[in-house]
């Protein structure tokens, strides 16, 4: 379906060196069917392997937004959206297939009652097929844990890889953090979306299959391990400890922030006793308390500007929380994970 004036859907595709990948992600958007009205937007974060030019030969309705230098994930993201025009925006990965149907199901869930409603679909890993979740509850260290139950719609988290929200309820949070850059920005949005009032929801339907941890590396299973990266650990466990300060209440605050600090100072000991290294823990860990420290100006504005406006209860943000942390049942199952840099 090409785009026009008016669009009911803004697909926002942030892109880096995608190759091969943004091409088919292209496109299974431009393949969508239904009677609606898109529009695919494109931020280039500055890629070297000629993908704005492939791009616009291949998909010359796609709107490109050529970055002059990398800027991460976030910002691609908020520029993306004030460029857009459409009624609603689908961030998607570059490194993701829509299934056909999707945008429709999408759209007239959102059209039967849940206009102001954050969505996600179902995600599939690429390589087999195999169901990834149907978004994510979180331990109170904002460790996301997989759902799977068909039956259960409601969640804590979709999914950032395909995420559906009304331009209205994306305004009213603001948007991405700009200095999150990459990784957990999506717990921090829906977290935000629910204190002002929002729900998230992961609806039957097609979904949409992902090369899981192609692009930043890290983040999966590989026969039966874990995999990860410096990078990719290290900005999610500040982007997470962010979050945390931005949208939890002060009593939460707290408890878990101390427990939290010690769990990572074990964390940090476990993995040199396992042998990854002291350089790969010190790179991981070692930055957390002066990027925290940093930061602090822009969380606090952003922590009050949320509390001013906030209409749900505190205690809506531990709705689908489970307490057990999920590192500590994921070492259990799967051993300690390989770090690559």
């Amino acid at each position: 379906m090409s785009s026009v004036s008016q669009p009911d859907i803004s697909v926002c595709i942030a892109n880096y060196n995608g190759g091969e990948l943004v091409l088919e992600c292209l496109d299974s958007a431009f393949a969508q069917q239904g009677g609606f009205r898109i529009e695919v937007l494109v931020h280039d974060d500055a890629s070297s392997d000629g993908s704005p030019e492939r791009i616009r030969a291949r998909f010359p309705n796609a709107r490109v937004i050529a970055s002059e230098a990398n800027c991460g994930f976030c910002i691609s993201n908020n520029r993306m959206a004030a460029a857009a025009s459409g009624r609603y925006l689908l961030l998607l990965n570059n490194d993701a297939v829509l299934r056909p149907g999707s945008l429709q199901r999408l759209l007239r869930f959102a059209e039967e009652g849940h206009q102001d409603c954050i969505l996600g679909l179902p995600q599939y890993a690429m390589a087999d097929g195999a169901l990834v979740d149907r978004g994510y509850r979180t331990d109170p260290f904002l460790n996301p844990i997989p759902m799977l139950d068909p039956q259960t719609h409601e969640v804590g988290v979709a999914t950032g890889a395909c995420l559906w929200i009304p331009r209205q309820t994306w305004d009213e949070v603001g948007g991405f953090p700009p200095w999150f850059e990459s990784v957990a920005e999506d717990i921090f949005l829906c977290l935000a979306a629910r204190l002002l009032g929002h729900r998230v929801f992961v609806l039957d339907g097609p979904g949409f299959d992902h090369w899981v941890g192609k692009q930043l590396g890290g983040g999966k299973l590989v026969d039966g391990g874990l995999q990860t990266t410096v990078r990719r650990r290290a900005l999610s466990e500040r982007n997470k400890t962010l979050t945390m300060l931005c949208c939890y209440p002060w009593p939460a605050l707290a408890c878990i922030l101390p427990i939290h600090a010690l769990l990572l100072a074990i964390e940090a000991c476990a993995l040199l006793v396992s042998g990854a290294g002291a350089a790969t823990v010190l790179a991981i860990y070692a930055p957390l308390p002066r990027q925290l420290w940093a930061r602090r100006r822009q969380a606090r504005a952003l922590r009050r500007s949320l509390r001013q406006r906030r209409t749900a209860p505190p205690a809506t943000l531990f709705a689908f929380t489970r307490w057990i942390p999920q590192k500590l049942a994921m070492l259990l199952r799967h051993g300690f994970p390989a770090i690559g840099n």
